[in-house]
């Protein structure tokens, strides 16, 4: 008897069919999505979008063969991808190894709408609208200015920071880039009056009350912690820091404001 045949008979059987054979193909069935894989060029994008170091924690919900955490891992940055398919994740765990990165490119098979993005200082998504959107309380939880890249589908009614489109590219072409608004929603106190704003998502609408009852309408704008709105006559340029914001005030006033929220 050859025992060598005999040893790679055993380690054979012992390994997966699916592990030994698998291939995924484009539009094939998932959980919530089926699977269209970006292509690389634009995972490259994606990254580049997104300034992607190695000091990033980036998160890819639905990740598929991986491609898009195993090159995040090989520009320096941890990498997680959650996928609910457990041959998908044994395939990119295989890929990661492959690229010498598994030390950085972590997979686990779980529930996208489940996993922790705690993390996460990029979300790099290829996602349908629904999803994306059944996604946004989880992406409001996390810190002003995490970054959230997308491939070819915009979040509904959020403000994209960035578009990149690839040039001579027929299908799934363009990178929208994204950041987590920081939130200030409620009352505020300013040295002007009390500042009262409503917010959806980057868009702050609101009044300025001041101190003899005057109210002036304030709209604005908030781009992670970076803040921008007008009232009455007056232009406030600033940034947030919990429940501070301070910055530079020009028009009919001048000078330095900070605010203090008290709602």
């Amino acid at each position: 008897m050859d025992f060598r045949h005999l040893a790679l008979s055993i380690l054979l059987l012992a390994t997966p069919v699916a592990a030994q054979t698998y291939q995924p193909y484009e539009g094939q069935p998932g959980k919530d999505v089926v699977w269209v894989p970006t292509t690389r060029t634009l995972v490259e994008k994606m990254l580049d979008v997104a300034s992607v170091t190695p000091k990033d924690y980036v998160i890819d919900l639905g990740s598929g063969d991986g491609r898009m955490v195993i090159a995040a891992a090989k520009r320096g940055a941890r990498a997680l991808g959650v996928e609910y398919e457990a041959d998908m994740v044994a395939l990119a765990r295989k890929g990661a190894a492959e690229a010498g990165v598994e030390d950085r490119a972590t997979f686990i098979q779980g529930d996208m709408f489940e996993a922790d993005l705690s993390k996460a200082t990029v979300l790099a998504l290829f996602l349908l609208p629904a999803n994306l959107n059944r996604l946004v309380p989880k992406f409001l939880e996390l810190p002003a200015g995490t970054r959230i890249v997308t491939n070819s589908y915009r979040i509904d009614d959020w403000t994209e920071e960035t578009v990149f489109v690839l040039p001579d590219c027929v299908t799934w072409c363009t990178a929208y880039l994204y950041l987590v608004p920081a939130k200030l929603a409620g009352v505020w106190k300013l040295p002007a009056g009390e500042l009262r704003l409503t917010q959806q998502y980057q868009t702050l609408e609101g009044t300025l009350v001041s101190a003899n009852g005057r109210e002036a309408k304030v709209q604005g704008t908030v781009s992670a912690d970076r803040v921008r709105f007008t009232g009455g006559l007056d232009a406030y340029t600033g940034r947030v820091r919990g429940n501070q914001m301070f910055g530079e005030v020009s028009g009919a006033s001048g000078g330095h404001w900070s605010a203090t929220r008290v709602k």
